[in-house]
C-alpha cells in the first residue's frame, strides 16, 4: 500500500510538471505586445499641400506625387492597411485673405486629422508640401491624448537648416525659415495658435539633427536655447551622445514627432531640391538612422517635407524619398519595448 501511494504521488507530480512545462512553452510562444504591433502596422497617411509661400505656389504637388508611388510599395514595406486624408480648406476659408493666415487654418485641419488618426491607433505619416506644416503635425500629437489635457510633445528635427529664425533675425524673410521658432513660441504666436499648438514646445524638448547651414543670428538663438544639436556624423554613427539625447527626450515627453526636410540629404541624393547644403547623409544612411529612431515606442508620428517638383532628377528623388520612408517602416516593424 505504501509503495502504491509513493507511485501515485510520483505520477501526479510528474504529470503536473509535464503539464506546467507544456503550458509554459505555449505562453512563451505567445507574441509580445510589440510583436503583435509588427503584425498589424496601420498607417494614417495625411497629405498637406498648403505651403504658406508668398513667392511660389500656395499648394504643392509634392505630397500627391510621393503618395502615388508610396502606395504601390506599402504592402512590401510591411503596412497591413492605410488610410488617406488630404488637408483642404472650407470654401469660406479659401476666400480668406492672407497666405500665412490660410496656412494657419490648413495646419489647424492637419492637426485635427493627425489627432484622429492617432486615436484610431494608426501611425500618422505626413506627406508635407514644406516644413510650414510642422505646427499642424505637433498640434495633432498634442491633442491625441485620452483627455483634453495636451500631451507633452518632443520634436526631432532633421534638416540641413535650423528653421529657427524669427522676423527679427531672418535674412530672407521666408516663413519657411521660421517654423521651429514658431513652434517653440519664439515668434508668430497667432499662427501657432491658429494651428492649434498650445502650449508651445519647450526648446529642451527639441533635438536638431544634421543642421549645417544656419544664419548668424539664428545660430545665436539656438546657442541660447536648450535645443540639443546632433551633427550628421553623430547621427550616422549613432554614438553615445545620440543615445543619451534620445533617452533624455523619451523620459521628458509623452510623444515624439520626427520631421525630415529632404534637403537634409547630400545634394547628390536629392537633385533639384532647393537650398541644399554639402556633406549631408545619403538616403541609405538616413533610412538607417530613422529605423533606429522609430524603435522608440514614444515616437508617435513622422513627416517628410519638400519633395522637389522638377521633372529632371525625379526618379532619383523618388528613390531617395522611398529609402527614407522605408527606414521608418522598418523601424516601426522592429520596435522593442526594451527601448522605451
Amino acid at each position: 500500500m505504501d509503495k502504491f501511494k509513493i507511485f501515485s504521488v510520483t505520477f501526479n507530480f510528474l504529470f503536473i510538471v509535464i503539464i506546467s512545462l507544456a503550458f509554459g512553452n505555449i505562453d512563451k510562444e505567445k507574441p509580445t505586445k510589440s510583436e503583435e504591433s509588427i503584425d498589424s502596422l496601420k498607417l494614417g497617411i495625411v497629405l498637406q499641400p498648403y505651403t504658406g509661400s508668398r513667392g511660389g505656389p500656395e499648394l504643392s504637388r509634392g505630397p500627391e506625387i510621393v503618395y502615388k508611388e508610396l502606395i504601390k510599395r506599402l504592402s512590401e514595406m510591411g503596412a497591413e492597411e492605410s488610410s488617406k486624408d488630404v488637408v483642404k480648406l472650407t470654401p469660406e476659408e479659401e476666400k480668406d485673405y492672407g497666405v500665412w493666415h490660410r496656412l494657419g487654418l490648413a495646419d489647424g485641419h492637419l492637426g485635427r486629422i493627425v489627432a484622429r488618426i492617432s486615436k484610431e491607433e494608426k501611425f500618422p505619416l505626413g506627406l508635407l508640401g514644406n516644413c510650414n506644416s510642422l505646427m499642424g503635425m505637433l498640434a495633432g500629437l498634442q491633442q491625441s491624448g485620452p483627455t483634453r489635457r495636451p500631451l507633452k510633445v518632443g520634436l526631432i528635427w532633421i534638416d540641413a537648416h535650423g528653421d529657427f529664425n524669427t522676423p527679427e533675425t531672418t535674412l530672407s524673410g521666408m516663413l519657411g525659415g521660421m517654423p521651429v521658432a514658431c513652434a517653440a513660441g519664439k515668434c508668430l504666436f497667432r499662427l501657432r495658435l491658429k494651428a492649434g499648438l498650445d502650449p508651445a514646445i519647450p526648446t529642451k524638448h527639441i533635438i536638431m539633427m544634421c543642421a549645417r547651414d544656419l544664419d548668424p543670428l539664428e545660430a545665436e538663438l539656438i546657442d541660447n536655447s536648450d535645443i540639443t544639436m546632433i551633427s550628421t556624423d553623430e547621427m550616422v554613427s549613432w554614438n553615445q551622445k545620440v543615445q543619451d539625447a534620445m533617452a533624455r527626450l523619451t523620459s521628458q515627453v509623452d510623444v515624439i514627432y520626427v520631421h525630415i526636410d529632404l534637403d537634409v540629404l547630400d545634394p547628390a541624393e536629392i537633385p533639384g531640391a532647393n537650398l541644399t547644403a554639402p556633406n549631408g547623409p545619403t538616403a541609405v544612411q538616413m533610412g538607417e538612422a530613422l529605423k533606429r529612431m522609430m524603435g522608440y515606442q514614444k515616437v508617435g508620428a513622422f513627416g517628410v517635407a519638400s519633395f522637389p517638383l522638377a521633372e529632371e532628377g525625379r526618379n532619383k528623388n523618388m528613390q531617395s524619398t522611398l529609402k527614407v520612408i522605408g527606414g521608418v517602416m522598418a523601424g516601426l516593424k522592429s520596435r522593442e519595448t526594451s527601448q522605451e
